[in-house]
C-alpha cells in the first residue's frame, strides 16, 4: 500500500467526475453534502462525498441522478448498492464513492468521523473486576 505524503495543489483536486457529482447533488437539493479526501487513507478511493436525503424516496432519486450525471460525463459506475431499502444508498465511480443516507443513519454510522482522517482517539481495555465470593485455587 502506497499512501501520498503530498497533497495535489487545490485546482487539480476537484476532476471532472467529482464536478459531476457535485452538481447532481445540488440538482436533487441534498442536504449537508461532505466531499472528502481520502487519498492518503485508502486506496479504493480518491474522494468519498457523503450527503443526505430527506426521505427514501429523495435517497434514491439523488442516488439515480449522480448515477445519470456520471454517465452522462462519460464515467461508467462500478455498481450500486442499498436502492431497494433507500435508507444508504452506495454509488461506486471507482475514484469517487458516493454515500447517499438518511439523516438519522448518516448519525449512526458517523462515516464523516470516520474518513476524515482526524486524530485517532485511543480505546481503553475494560476494567477487569474480580468476582465477589470466588478464590484462586492455587495448586500445593
Amino acid at each position: 500500500m502506497t499512501t501520498r505524503t503530498r497533497l495535489r495543489p487545490r485546482e487539480e483536486r476537484a476532476s471532472p467526475l467529482q464536478h459531476a457529482v457535485t452538481t447532481a447533488l445540488d440538482d436533487m437539493k441534498a442536504v449537508n453534502v461532505r466531499v472528502l479526501d481520502v487519498r492518503g487513507l485508502t486506496d479504493i478511493a480518491d474522494t468519498m462525498v457523503i450527503a443526505s436525503g430527506n426521505s427514501d424516496r429523495h435517497v434514491r432519486s439523488i442516488a439515480e441522478r449522480v448515477v445519470e450525471k456520471a454517465k452522462a460525463a462519460g464515467f461508467r459506475p462500478l455498481g450500486t448498492e442499498g436502492e431497494r431499502d433507500g435508507e444508504w444508498v452506495l454509488v461506486d465511480l471507482q475514484d469517487v464513492v458516493v454515500h447517499v443516507m438518511l439523516p438519522r443513519v448518516r448519525e449512526f454510522y458517523g462515516l464523516e468521523r470516520l474518513w476524515d482522517g482526524g486524530p485517532a482517539v485511543p480505546i481503553s481495555p475494560p476494567a477487569v473486576t474480580p468476582v465477589a465470593g470466588r478464590r484462586r485455587h492455587t495448586p500445593r
